[in-house]
């Protein structure tokens, strides 16, 4: 086999920064992975890991689940993408239908951001508006319309945008406005005075680990419909995983359209827009040269080797007491790290439901965006650090929960986390 440094170097020659996207391990951290099962994974040298990425989120059964595994066998074996109707994906919108309250029709592309751009796009079809209106640290992928104020150091008064990225045009930045999370009266405010220009309000009901303040979504919903505006909820990250209708179901509050993908699809790429009729109805092909018509299309769109995948996910998700199963497994793991910081002193946060979750190294209550600007992100740093030294992966700022860890990883987890939160103690105070 292979030598994982070898690899590393290889990967370095060829791929800018030597790695695929954002999420780095840092210095001398990063590994190859040459397996991975249910909630482990291999690297190149055969170390084994904890997996809490579970590949940004998509693997909520595990790797390498048995009945994923061998739908996409069968339908390999059949053929891989047609890019023309097939059965798999069809059965798949129609249990998007059943699944999602907001769902009346779906259409399907193949990542996530490209469903809150066309999430976005056919918002502005239907309102004959342009401007959109975004929450500061919400992220709806790597779109020029969506890296607006994700992650802003200094933020700027509201509603004013922020390109988060190079290679953004600056005109873009106009036809974004910015409102606080979890902050309904000024929401309200810019709502009452932009109304008037704005094509929808995008939003992740459960934005990165920070839970929605009571009445804040309902509120949200109430303030959008009264102007006439599409509320776009991004479940990306919560379709399927705060609850089998996604956190529509799980706050019961019912958007316009929705974005969903990751878990859809059980880790394959096929992600959709879903909503109501009305919206949706300007995707379809027949009002081709009509100036309601929204042009969509991709080669791998609702190919039936994601389809099947998803299909599969979503039969095991429907089993009983599957969602209290994760939920549990979730609150041990979330409730241990909160013990563990209190024990060590640490002045820290662990905040987020119980599926997906992070610790943020702050006094200060997180309830939006700019509290999370108080937190220390070195121990951040240097707790993620420990934990990869000691065998857990995570994101950068969140902990994924699968329906494959056991209590006996919890339990392993735990003891890295204490282990980390230590050594984070000891280099920091």
């Amino acid at each position: 086999m292979t030598d994982q440094r070898d690899l590393i170097a290889r990967a370095a020659r060829v791929l800018p920064g030597g790695v695929l996207g954002s999420h780095r391990s840092g210095p001398d951290l990063e590994f190859v992975v040459r397996d991975a099962r249910g909630p482990y994974l291999w690297d190149a040298d055969g170390k084994r890991y904890f997996d809490y990425l579970l590949g940004s989120g998509p693997m909520l059964l595990g790797h390498a689940h048995p009945a994923v595994v061998e739908a996409v066998q069968k339908q390999a074996a059949r053929g891989t993408t047609f890019m023309l109707l097939n059965e798999p994906i069809i059965e798949l919108a129609e249990e998007v239908v059943r699944a999602v309250p907001a769902a009346e029709q779906v259409r399907f592309m193949s990542s996530g951001s490209e469903a809150t751009f066309f999430a976005l796009r056919v918002a502005r079809a239907f309102r004959r508006r342009d401007k959109i209106m975004k929450f500061e640290g919400g992220f709806h992928g790597t779109h020029d319309y969506a890296l607006m104020s994700t992650s802003p150091r200094s933020p700027k008064a509201f509603p004013a945008a922020m390109a988060d990225s190079a290679g953004i045009p600056h005109a873009i930045t106009e036809e974004v406005l910015v409102a606080p999370y979890n902050d309904l009266a000024t929401t309200e405010a810019l709502l009452a005075a932009h109304h008037h220009e704005l094509a929808a309000v995008i939003v992740e009901p459960y934005q990165r680990v920070i839970v929605p303040q009571p009445g804040f979504l309902q509120g949200l919903r109430a303030v959008t419909q009264r102007y006439g505006v599409p509320l776009v909820f991004d479940e990306i990250v919560t379709g399927f995983r705060l609850a089998y209708g996604g956190a529509q179901e799980y706050y019961g509050v019912v958007p316009d359209v929705a974005a969903l993908g990751k878990v859809l699809a059980g880790g394959f790429p096929l992600a959709a827009v879903a909503g109501r009729a009305d919206i949706m109805r300007h995707f379809d092909a027949a009002l081709e040269g009509s100036p309601d018509y929204v042009w969509q299309a991709g080669t791998l769109n609702g190919n039936p080797v994601a389809a099947v995948a998803g299909l599969a996910t979503l039969a095991e998700l429907r089993k009983a007491g599957v969602y209290q199963k994760l939920f549990a497994t979730g609150t041990r793991l979330r409730d241990g790290l909160a013990a563990l910081a209190r024990r060590h002193g640490m002045p820290a946060q662990v905040s987020g439901e119980p599926p997906v979750f992070d610790i943020i190294f702050t006094d200060s209550p997180i309830v939006d965006y700019r509290a999370t600007l108080t937190a220390d992100r070195r121990r951040i740093a240097l707790f993620n650090e420990e934990c990869l030294k000691c065998g857990v992966v995570k994101a950068v700022n969140k902990i994924y929960v699968s329906l494959a860890h056991s209590d006996a990883d919890v339990d392993a987890t735990l003891a890295v986390f204490d282990a980390a939160l230590a050594a984070v103690a000891a280099r920091t105070t």
